[in-house]
């Protein structure tokens, strides 16, 4: 255990050595205090971000998406960050490399959407009925939503609706029962 001279407390950083170097004052970033400093260094940073992120993503909301992004890095690493000299020279090159990373990302996509060739139109609506029942439909939870369009669109079995969505058949029955009720209750209140 190490002994703590009279004078300093424990855990206090010692005074740099005369053989470590230290940069001239102008070099060195001040001091930041955690919460306060982020959001100053946010408010400084995001518009650069912003403009630098979508030059080399090639979209400007692209670029405010890929500067949230980076200043979401920066803030999950800011007690390290902040101690860097140039903290908004490393924000630079995270938004950077996401910009990069997309763009690429992007560039493999559009090119299989070439391979795959022209996109087709989009399939007309089939759904037949009245549009208030859909739109009830759809404010329904996702899994009594799939019940109804199995049974209802795809005229299932509720045997081949729990094989479909790999549940049992007393839950295809309780979602389908829940998704009437709740139907029922939406459009009985429409009326």
């Amino acid at each position: 255990m190490r002994t703590v001279p009279m004078g300093e407390t424990a855990g206090a950083v010692p005074p740099p050595s005369p053989t470590t170097p230290r940069l001239p004052a102008r070099h060195r970033a001040p001091p930041i205090d955690a919460t306060s400093d982020f959001d100053a260094f946010y408010r400084r940073e995001f518009a650069t971000l912003a403009v630098l992120a979508g030059t080399v993503a090639g979209n400007r909301s692209v670029g405010e998406d890929l500067a949230q992004e980076a200043l979401s890095k920066v803030h999950q690493h800011w007690a390290k960050v902040s101690s860097l000299d140039k903290p908004g020279a490393w924000a630079r090159r995270v938004a950077i490399n996401l910009a990069i990373g997309r763009k690429r990302r992007f560039g493999v996509e559009r090119r299989a959407l070439r391979r795959i060739g022209p996109a087709t139109d989009a399939a007309p609506e089939s759904r037949s009925g009245d549009p208030q029942v859909w739109a009830a439909v759809e404010e329904l939870p996702p899994r009594q939503r799939a019940v109804v369009a199995l049974r209802y669109l795809d005229d299932r079995s509720v045997a081949e609706i729990a094989e479909i969505l790999e549940i049992s058949v007393s839950a295809a029955t309780s979602n389908l029962h829940k998704a009437r009720t709740n139907l029922a209750i939406t459009l009985g209140a429409n009326q």
